[in-house]
């Protein structure tokens, strides 16, 4: 299993768990300010504000909180002018990552970004180093309650997808990128809201780890998304089913 299917969706679940709910809404706020900027404060108008609001209604983020952020992105306020960086980077094994990150301060992005890599048993490398691992693709994620795997794959076929993968916990629901408004819009009068989508990178090559070097991982995974500028973190490794579910589990 890649590290972008159910490892990644274990560790999603366990970080929403885990971390102070506040975090996680500061880093949904984020992507709506710099939505807001950027394209404006409709978001009917402006196809990424509508994603970033989308995404934080289904974190249940409240009304004001939601309206505050567009405003403040509005606004133009001092303090605000936020940049979208990507870092790559080798974690332990060889195992690829990308970072993406929303920050003020591209310096102190860069070396916390680093010194924690270093610390976890990690490196940054060069641009381009590892993103040639990964495909850059629309993602759409709906619970089991929407329907069989059937049903889901033929949904998402209709409304243009190029695939649809389920488990016991989700159905996944993959599109190109220039498809992505039009297949989520589809979907989305069919079958109402998504829990999550977006634009993610899936590894297209893997590599397999297991116990302490996946722990290891694990780790490195978690310190990088608990980073107040990271907004996604994504891995190449390959874990089977049954550990990534012991790993959650620690």
């Amino acid at each position: 299993m890649a590290g972008h299917s159910k490892f990644k969706n274990i560790m999603h679940r366990k970080g929403a768990q885990d971390a102070k709910r506040s975090k996680i809404f500061a880093k949904l706020g984020r992507e709506i300010t710099v939505a807001a900027k950027l394209g404006g404060a409709d978001p009917s108008m402006n196809p990424r504000l509508r994603l970033a609001v989308t995404n934080a209604r289904s974190q249940s983020m409240a009304r004001d909180t939601i309206e505050k952020a567009i405003q403040k992105g509005v606004g133009g306020g001092a303090g605000e002018d936020f940049a979208e960086m990507r870092y790559e980077a080798y974690g332990p094994g060889g195992v690829a990552i990308i970072v993406e990150a929303l920050t003020d301060n591209r310096n102190r992005t860069a070396g916390d970004v680093r010194a924690i890599l270093t610390k976890h048993g990690g490196n940054l490398a060069e641009s381009g180093a590892v993103g040639f691992m990964f495909d850059r693709v629309g993602e759409i994620i709906y619970g089991v309650d929407k329907g069989s795997a059937d049903a889901l794959f033929e949904a998402a076929v209709e409304a243009g997808a190029d695939n649809a993968e389920s488990d016991s916990d989700e159905h996944i629901i993959t599109c190109a990128v220039a498809d992505f408004a039009a297949v989520r819009d589809a979907l989305e009068s069919k079958l109402g809201p998504a829990q999550r989508a977006g634009l993610v990178w899936r590894p297209n090559m893997t590599v397999p780890v297991a116990g302490d070097m996946a722990m290891q991982l694990m780790k490195l995974i978690e310190a990088l998304e608990d980073n107040d500028d990271v907004q996604t973190v994504t891995a190449n490794l390959e874990i089977t089913d049954t550990e990534a579910l012991a790993l959650a589990q620690n």
